[in-house]
């Protein structure tokens, strides 16, 4: 599997507060982030896999959501998870 319980604390600390603090909005963008990488480069390989592209566009909302979330509650910690991601608007 792509997605080891190592990668995902490696994940979660880097972009949480701890490796187990799994509820962290910037922890959540983060795994959502390396999951939509994955699925993308999937999605390249595989075009007519419909299944993954729904999967694809259900966690892109997900992380939009998310986003969303963190920029009306805290717009600094907003800027610092899109520039230490990479993600554009």
């Amino acid at each position: 599997m792509y997605l080891t319980k190592e990668t995902k604390e490696e994940i979660f600390a880097k972009h949480g507060k701890s490796n187990s603090d799994t509820g962290s909005s910037e922890g959540q963008i983060a795994l959502f982030s390396y999951r939509i990488s994955h699925l993308t480069g999937h999605l390249k390989q595989n075009p007519k896999d419909f299944a993954t592209e729904r999967s694809l566009k259900i966690l892109v909302g997900k992380r939009r959501r998310l986003l969303d979330y963190l920029k009306h509650k805290d717009i600094e910690r907003y800027r610092a998870i899109i520039k230490e991601l990479g993600i554009r608007r």
